[in-house]
Formats: C-alpha cells, structure tokens, sequence
C-alpha cells in the first residue's frame, strides 16, 4: 500500500508539472464558463470533458511512453508490479481531474453566483464513474497503438469529436439530428447525461450503470490486448 501510494503521488507530482495538461483540465474549462458568461448549465459538459482530456487526451501517451521506454518491464523484475504503476496513473489522473472540477465548480457559484449542485454526493458519484470510465478507454488505445506518439494521436481523434458530439462542449439540441443520433452510441454521453441529471438535483440510475459496464468492458479489453513491451 506505502509503494502505491508513493507512486500515485509521484505520478500526481508529474501531471502537475505539465502544462499542457494544466491548461485543458484547468484553466481551459475556465476559459469556457466566462466565455458562457457562467451559464451554470454548461458546467456538467465542462466536468465531462475534463474527464476526458486526462483519460483519452493525456493517458494513452503516457502509458505508451512507460513501455516505450520500458519502464514497465523494467519494473516487471522489481517487487513494484507495473499493474501498480497503471493504477497509479489512474488515480493522479482522477484526483486531478477531481481537481479542476471543484475549481470550476466552485467558481461557477462563487463568482458568477449560480445555485449549488442539486445533489452533490451523485454528482461526485458520477464523474467519478465518467473519470474511471474514459481512464479504461484510455487503457484500451495504449494497448492497441505501441508508439506514444500514436497513442497520443488516437487519443486525441477519439476524444475531441467525442465531447463535441455527446454534449460536453455544445448542448446535443443545437446539433443536427444526424450528428446526434452519432452521439447515442458514444460512451461520454451517458456521462453527460448523468452529471447533468446530478446537477439539476435529479439523478437518474441507468446512465450510471452504463458507465459501469463500459469501465468492465474497456477493462476487460485492455486486460487482454496490454502488452508490458
């Protein structure tokens, strides 16, 4: 548990020194909510695609990095496991977006005076769900692609049409309903959908359980196609 935790922290550590990742989990979402004239609705979209930026646009490159230069299997032959060093990525990329979330949160009501979340335990409840969920699918393209290059690159053509597209960064009603019957199918969207739902203090179950079942599968994938090196 110390070696976890040292790690997590470490990792933790680097994530705040980049800052790129500073800027899009941070200051960016910021930058959106005065542009929005801190229109409270826009939040739950903005805390989605914070998500996303650590899990899709940060963590596949990262992970290939690590077997790129084969610290994971360098690690292998160490009493650390690299399955440590996976979840404490996982974690500083949670705990950082958990992060940037309360500072938009608590900016949203602080300066530009909207209402507190309507249920505030649900709303931790599912972006930590919506975290986890784009963490697995960031597991699943750092399996798939071996360059961290092309992780990077994946990750990021994932990630932006998918905030566009779910509602994250524009409300779904001003899409076009081909655009939006595309973002049925995607994975933030029920992340959306339940962040938002948290928010208006009417938090519905099902899209919780499909975050669920998207983090066992992308798990499970990521699990079978991971290679150490």
């Amino acid at each position: 548990m110390k070696a976890f935790t040292a790690l997590a922290a470490a990792e933790l550590r680097l994530l705040s020194r980049d800052p790129a990742s500073l800027f899009f989990m941070v200051a960016f979402p910021l930058m959106l909510l005065v542009l929005k004239r801190g229109d409270s609705g826009a939040v739950p979209g903005y805390l989605a695609m914070i998500a996303a930026i650590g899990g899709m646009g940060a963590l596949p490159g990262l992970l290939a990095s690590y077997r790129e230069r084969k610290v994971l299997k360098r690690l292998a032959t160490t009493p650390i496991s690299p399955v440590l060093l996976l979840g404490a990525q996982l974690v500083a990329q949670v705990a950082a977006g958990l992060a940037g979330s309360a500072l938009l949160v608590v900016v949203t009501i602080a300066v530009f005076g909207a209402r507190a979340p309507g249920d505030v335990l649900m709303l931790t409840t599912a972006f930590l769900l919506c975290s986890v969920m784009v963490c697995t699918l960031g597991f699943v393209i750092a399996a798939v692609v071996r360059t961290a290059r092309g992780a990077s690159l994946i990750g990021m053509l994932v990630m932006f049409p998918m905030i566009f597209l779910s509602g994250a960064a524009v409300p779904r009603r001003a899409l076009p309903g081909s655009l939006r019957q595309i973002g049925d199918f995607l994975p933030l969207t029920p992340a959306v959908e339940a962040l938002g739902d948290a928010w208006s203090g009417t938090a519905a179950l099902f899209p919780l359980l499909i975050l669920a079942g998207i983090i066992v599968a992308a798990t499970a994938t990521g699990a079978a196609l991971f290679r150490w090196e």
